[in-house]
């Protein structure tokens, strides 16, 4: 089950990631997770967040670059070598992961992982397969 993330890029100099975020929090718009990466010249943030239109829409309006992508969120066993189990079934399929951030909260004895793929659709095939679970927009931000 896919679900959608927003990329939104930021120059990367004082004050950018708190503008974007008072948007948000103006627009009452909670985030549900979120990673930064940087760069020389500009910022990634990457955001999943259950009105992800809406808050593209106001983004956007706020003059933010925002790309919206498809990634997997997968339950992974929260414990020594839950993460290799689900690499392996990776590495099998021959898929690419091209980044990755982890949910702050688990539950249950499960973490939640989110994964950009290459191909999203073969991964989550090759990860069902194996038992995996996928996290759902309902499930996602219900655990949130």
């Amino acid at each position: 089950m896919k679900i959608h993330q927003l990329s939104v890029f930021l120059e990367n100099k004082p004050g950018q990631l708190r503008t974007a975020c008072e948007v948000l929090a103006k627009a009452r718009i909670n985030l549900v997770t979120l990673s930064l990466a940087d760069t020389v010249q500009f910022g990634i943030l990457r955001l999943v967040i259950e009105d992800w239109q809406k808050a593209k829409t106001v983004l956007e309006t706020a003059g933010c670059v925002v790309k919206v992508t498809e990634v997997l969120a997968i339950e992974v066993a929260d414990q020594p070598g839950g993460l290799a189990q689900i690499l392996e079934i990776v590495d099998h399929a021959g898929l690419n992961i091209e980044y990755m951030y982890a949910f702050t909260e688990k539950r249950g004895g499960k973490a939640a992982l989110v994964f950009r793929f290459e191909n999203a659709d073969t991964a989550e095939q090759a990860l069902k397969a194996n038992g995996i679970n996928m996290l759902g927009d309902v499930e996602l931000f219900r655990r949130a």
